[in-house]
């Protein structure tokens, strides 16, 4: 159970880690210091909007509109971080204690 805890874990931290990434590279292309004509920016964007998009519509649609500010990613941080702690918290139960 100990290494379905760290499974667990570890794909939280690479779902927070491609958030980061999306949330990064969304400035970069609004700034202009990427361009999505070059064809592996485009590439890694859509990748991301494809991984990423299926969860952000589901927190759209429960969050209220902000007038063009997307707090989705924020919120699903915010979700990955309290299902951390949860795991964190209960990780006795994962070690059989």
């Amino acid at each position: 159970m100990q290494s379905l805890f760290q499974i667990l874990m570890l794909i939280l931290d690479v779902i927070w880690f491609i958030i980061i990434a999306h949330v990064i590279m969304s400035w970069l292309i609004n700034f202009q210091v990427l361009n999505l004509r070059q064809p592996l920016v485009a590439q890694i964007w859509d990748g991301l909007n494809r991984l990423l998009e299926p969860i952000y519509s589901t927190i759209r649609r429960v969050l209220p509109p902000m007038g063009g500010l997307d707090l989705a990613p924020l919120v699903t941080l915010i979700g990955i971080y309290a299902i951390r702690i949860i795991l964190a918290n209960n990780a006795g139960f994962f070690y059989g204690y």
